[in-house]
């Protein structure tokens, strides 16, 4: 077993490959130990989002209904009132959701819209959550302007592998995606950066999109993994769906290489069974998304998340605390 005690960012292809193709009850039980060593095993992060700004983004994301190019019939909205981001704000910290996440579809912020996107943060801040935002590609005065107004992630997914991601985007690149991120650690703010699986990718191309970010500077501090939610009307509403072993081989690979990273099963649990959900938190995720809405997709709601939460034994974390040790 490797020394999962050293956080490492010189992986290796060769190295990732191999803890993937582990037999599944090898590779479950080093993803188990790792995430023992870093974290409390019966503990998970409960996050919320919310959609600040919905539809008519000029990429051209293939899975996404928000995608003005694609084909879906999502009709746009403006950016939402200050005031309705922190009434759903409250109510979701009264959910037991330690970490507010907002996300607005568009390729990046305009000038116009910062004011409030600060307001947000500091308003969703004065009430003791963290913080989180989704906003597209970042100039450096906007990734400061962010970072002063008390904002403590930044997601920003890569989504597939470098080899696969023109298949998925034109839009914009993978150097592009590197680049933000890149922009974010830099100013001080914390990393969310995962990606989506299930999206007619080979298996080398989800081992590379981990083994991305597990050799950046630092490891993401937040590492979202997706099953794509086909959608109608989008380049991959025919997709054949992902085997969930697969699934939470990936989800085991993401601990091992980011050993104190919080791996987060996000989009794709309402097609999952309870089963399949306890495997994935024993291969390693420790965060979820709540609430019965992910930006335009459902999620489960917050009582069938409570009861799974009682059949496993798991706790939510405070405010305050990341479940590590």
């Amino acid at each position: 077993m490797l020394d999962n005690q050293t956080i490492r960012t010189d992986w290796s292809r060769a190295e990732a490959e191999e803890i993937y193709n582990k037999p599944l009850m090898d590779l479950l039980f080093e993803a188990q130990t790792v995430h023992r060593e870093n974290f409390d095993p019966n503990q998970v992060q409960r996050s919320k989002l919310l959609s600040i700004k919905t539809g008519g983004c000029a990429e051209d994301c293939a899975y996404c209904s928000q995608s003005a190019r694609n084909g879906s019939k999502l009709s746009a909205s403006k950016l939402i009132e200050v005031e309705q981001v922190l009434a759903q704000a409250r109510k979701a910290k009264e959910g037991g959701a330690t970490r507010y996440c907002m996300g607005a579809a568009w390729r990046s912020p305009k000038e116009r819209d910062m004011p409030m996107l600060e307001a947000m943060v500091q308003g969703v801040k004065d009430m003791g959550m963290e913080t989180c935002m989704t906003l597209g590609m970042l100039e450096d005065d906007q990734v400061f302007r962010l970072r002063d107004a008390g904002l403590d992630y930044y997601n920003h997914n890569i989504d597939t592998s470098e080899r696969y991601y023109s298949e998925i985007i034109t839009t914009r690149t993978f150097a592009d995606r590197i680049e933000t991120l890149n922009r974010v650690r830099e100013a001080g703010m914390k990393v969310c950066a995962g990606g989506i699986v299930g999206m007619g990718e080979q298996k080398m191309d989800r081992i590379d999109m981990l083994l991305a970010l597990a050799t950046l500077p630092e490891h993401p501090d937040s590492v979202p993994v997706n099953m794509l939610i086909p959608i109608a009307d989008t380049p991959l509403a025919d997709v054949k769906p992902l085997d969930p072993i697969e699934f939470v081989r990936t989800v085991a690979l993401a601990r091992i290489l980011m050993p104190k990273s919080h791996v987060r099963l996000s989009a794709g649990r309402t097609d999952m069974s309870d089963e399949m959900q306890a495997m994935c938190i024993f291969a390693g995720a420790n965060s979820i998304f709540v609430g019965d809405t992910l930006l335009t997709a459902d999620n489960p709601e917050e009582d069938k998340d409570s009861v799974l939460f009682d059949k496993l034994g798991l706790t939510a974390m405070a405010v305050g605390c990341d479940g590590s040790k």
